[in-house]
């Protein structure tokens, strides 16, 4: 049996190693992390942390983090926006199986294009905010499972030059709109590649077991989750059925199918989309959202996180 899990550490981390925010955060996150009981852990919004003087940074406080538990033998991958991890929102893979190669999608499937908005000078390069984390995983029984963990971007208005007046304050309704409809085409931009990515797997091989894990910022009835999914009810093409990633969430109560909850409205962002050879092994799935907190009413002592993992049991 294998469990995957998938679970945003809500910017987990600070500049340098061991900072008393992120030392308080740790106990409460560490029991997080070990209660799932997984085999491969797709991470979201991991910090890396840079010593004084040192050129690069790296993973110290999720080193503390799993530090004298199980998961501090697991094997690791990670990947930033640029070369090497980033200060902010870096993806993380933890395995109990041997990680036999990974690597980093940025821009490798759809190049950056050039897009002129009405209140722009001329056309600006358009580029993601974060890459997606791939990993073959060699599973005891010899096949490969294929993993992608991704963060896509959130459905919230991009900066648009010269339309802010302050980090939270525009200048006029269109120039919000701009940036709105900006994030949701690097959102979009996201999800082809990586269903580009996927196919080509598929592509290689029909029966390839594959997993796309993470905060994908998107129900299953939106746009982005529609393009990874392509679902024969969406393509309308009987011949690409056995393409379409299946979500384990439906197996979940619809009253209970949240992992996040924004001005009183549970929603789910975080998903766990499967193959359809992978599909046909899931024996269960959870969420554990029991203490979801609105992210409109956060206390001040809050040291977790703002999500819920998402977890499913497969017959691997």
């Amino acid at each position: 049996m294998i469990r995957i899990a998938t679970f945003n550490m809500e910017s987990f981390g600070g500049d340098r190693p061991g900072r008393d925010a992120t030392l308080e955060r740790i106990p409460v996150l560490r029991a997080r992390l070990t209660s799932l009981d997984a085999d491969i852990y797709c991470l979201q919004e991991v910090n890396a942390q840079r010593e004084p003087g040192a050129e690069s940074r790296d993973l110290s406080d999720l080193d503390a983090l799993v530090a004298g538990t199980p998961l501090a033998d697991f094997h690791h991958a990670a990947a930033g926006p640029g070369d090497g991890l980033a200060d902010r929102h870096n993806l993380v893979i933890l395995s109990r199986h041997p990680i036999d190669q990974s690597a980093t999608l940025m821009h490798d499937r759809v190049p950056p294009w050039r897009l002129e908005l009405p209140m722009q000078a001329g056309p600006a390069e358009v580029r993601f905010d974060r890459p997606v984390l791939k990993a073959r995983i060699a599973l005891p029984s010899g096949r490969p499972l294929h993993v992608f963990n991704a963060h896509l971007r959130a459905p919230l208005a991009a900066p648009i030059e010269g339309e802010k007046l302050s980090a939270h304050t525009w200048r006029t309704a269109g120039g919000w709109a701009a940036g709105l409809s900006l994030a949701a085409l690097k959102r979009m931009g996201q999800a082809l590649e990586l269903r580009l990515a996927v196919d080509a797997i598929l592509d290689a091989d029909p029966d390839a077991l594959v997993a796309v894990a993470g905060d994908l910022n998107a129900e299953t009835t939106e746009t982005p989750l529609r393009m990874l999914m392509a679902l024969p009810e969406d393509t309308e093409t009987d011949a690409l059925a056995a393409r379409a990633l299946k979500p384990v969430a439906d197996r979940i109560d619809p009253d209970q199918r949240f992992s996040a909850s924004h001005l009183g409205r549970r929603h789910l962002p975080d998903h766990i989309l499967t193959s359809e050879a992978l599909a046909a092994r899931l024996i269960d799935v959870r969420i554990d959202n029991e203490a979801v907190l609105d992210d409109a009413s956060v206390p001040a002592a809050f040291r977790g996180s703002l999500h819920a993992p998402l977890s499913a049991r497969f017959d691997l």
